[in-house]
């Protein structure tokens, strides 16, 4: 049937996110009084609904579906998911899914709009075992980027609310401070030791003859932002710059991979060759 398209089944992935977005809403109201297992599964289904439209998608064009903005927006919401719900497996962070779904259900109705999805030309073939390899990774770590970003918007929340004094229903449920700075820590060093590896794979990607895999645009940016998380990671670690400035910093840093990401992959040559 007509209607079972990739882009419908990423709208009903969507659909459901936003559905976790509203259950989020009412959560915050009661302050995170209990251990709520809906948005996990909310946030499962539409991700099941999610990876169904990205492989249809890739299987209809023979490629790996990273073209336009749409595809690019897919792919990392896809990737954010992922970690989230990987994360989400520990009971003490199912609530994770409470501060990514509106995320998720945002910029996936910005992808939804068809401008970003136009009629396509010729595409790009990505078969290459390490080529997909270095597709893996990098959407890995964007995941886990994305994450560590949540874990420590949830540390700011914590801090400001021990500053004031404030002892709510929140913080009984929430991990601790010490905690959240932990997780976010070793998020953020889990997606730069993937984004590393993932970077040194696309090294490999095919490219014209004497064409420099630096010129680029998009292997720019990266570089740009594998020295923007390891300058974070090395100023927390050896340099004594406070959590809050690192909370801060990862939180900057996912924002501006965000807004800027797909720009560099569809003015990237090598992306799209």
């Amino acid at each position: 049937m007509a209607w079972f398209t990739d882009r419908h089944f990423f709208l009903l992935a969507v659909c459901l996110y936003g559905l976790g977005a509203v259950h989020s809403v009412f959560l915050w109201r009661k302050g995170f009084r209990r251990d709520d297992h809906v948005i996990f599964f909310l946030l499962l289904a539409g991700f099941a609904l999610h990876t169904t439209a990205m492989f249809k998608r890739g299987l209809r064009l023979d490629a790996c579906p990273v073209n336009n903005l749409y595809e690019a927006t897919t792919f990392l919401l896809w990737a954010l998911a992922l970690a989230c719900l990987a994360v989400g497996l520990l009971p003490r962070l199912k609530f994770l899914g409470a501060f990514a779904s509106p995320v998720l259900f945002a910029v996936g109705v910005f992808a939804l709009m068809p401008d970003l999805d136009p009629p396509r030309g010729p595409q790009p073939v990505f078969s290459n075992a390490l080529e997909s390899f270095h597709a893996a990774t990098i959407l890995l770590a964007y995941g886990a980027f994305g994450l560590g970003a949540v874990a420590a918007g949830m540390f700011l929340l914590q801090r400001r609310n021990l500053k004031a004094h404030k002892v709510s229903a929140v913080l009984s449920v929430f991990p601790s401070i010490q905690r959240l700075e932990m997780i976010s820590t070793r998020l953020v060093f889990a997606g730069f030791v993937l984004f590393t590896v993932g970077l040194a794979a696309g090294h490999e990607l095919p490219r014209k003859a004497g064409v420099s895999f630096f010129s680029d645009p998009k292997v720019l940016w990266s570089v740009l932002m594998w020295a923007a998380y390891l300058a974070l990671q090395v100023a927390h670690k050896f340099f004594g710059r406070s959590s809050r400035n690192f909370a801060v910093g990862v939180i900057v840093a996912f924002v501006f991979l965000l807004l800027t990401f797909w720009i560099t992959n569809l003015d990237s040559p090598l992306h799209h060759p």
